[in-house]
């Protein structure tokens, strides 16, 4: 069995009157790019906000170096997991430098001084994203895929070895998407782990060296891509008979969707 420093131990949660997932034991591997798939409301971002602690546990565990992260001192979880929620909104009028700064808030202390360290840590989180040269921009200013760098780059800026990455990819054009995707792949073979809930099925099994497959609030299987996709699994997952075929460029399953009858009798 894989190291694991972030894992779920019986896990129960939901919204509301609403329980979502229930008896879900789940361990994220150490060194993964670990990507949720499933249809919506499967329990997908769900599951990831509770590792997150921003959805707390009603019954069960999520464990953090075997640690209760509801025990844990906000500031200390947030020196050690750096999370980048769905949609999220900065300040108005905010730089891009100043915005990543705040990724620094778990290390100040009482008089708030800014530190050698600090600078240190933006600077290089603002180079790992491509930021360098944006950073005196107002972030209202920026694209999509250039906001989304942002935000990576403030988790960076907390120095933490684990990233958890809500719909990351969401509302941006394809050539964004695989952007964001390639730098996380990127900070994956740095030596960060990183956990992502991801929509599009293809580019999960492109990037995820774990991937998890889940339905009804339930893990349904996970291991490797190569190694757990195939038509039963969509269909089982998704409701949907698919073909599937190697990746030209990866040899990874890539995933077809049936085409329905209308469709064949058109051809």
């Amino acid at each position: 069995m894989s190291a694991s420093r972030l894992g779920a131990r019986d896990l129960a949660t939901g919204y509301g009157a609403r329980e979502v997932i229930s008896h879900l034991d789940f361990a994220v591997p150490d060194g993964s790019f670990t990507i949720i798939i499933g249809p919506n409301a499967c329990g997908k971002s769900t599951l990831l906000r509770a590792l997150a602690h921003l959805l707390p546990a009603r019954g069960g565990q999520v464990l953090l170096d075997g640690r209760d992260v509801a025990r844990l001192p906000a500031k200390e979880l947030a020196r050690q997991v750096g999370i980048l929620p769905q949609s999220p909104l900065a300040p108005e009028g905010i730089t891009v430098r100043r915005l990543v700064s705040f990724g620094r808030h778990p290390y100040r202390g009482l008089l708030g001084g800014w530190s050698g360290q600090d600078q240190a840590a933006v600077d290089e989180a603002l180079a790992r994203t491509h930021l360098t040269e944006l950073s005196d921009r107002l972030v209202d200013e920026l694209s999509g895929g250039q906001r989304q760098r942002v935000w990576i780059a403030l988790a960076l800026a907390q120095e933490t070895d684990l990233l958890l990455l809500d719909e990351p990819t969401t509302y941006l054009d394809l050539a964004h998407q695989i952007d964001i995707l390639d730098l996380c792949a990127q900070l994956n073979q740095a030596g960060r782990t990183l956990v992502a809930v991801l929509h599009d099925l293809n580019q999960a099994v492109r990037y995820a060296t774990h991937l998890v497959a889940m339905r009804d609030g339930k893990i349904v299987a996970e291991g490797r891509p190569e190694e757990i996709v195939n038509q039963d699994l969509i269909r089982d997952v998704f409701g949907l008979d698919t073909t599937i075929i190697p990746d030209p460029e990866t040899g990874r399953p890539l995933v077809i969707p049936c085409a329905p009858p209308a469709q064949q009798l058109r051809r």
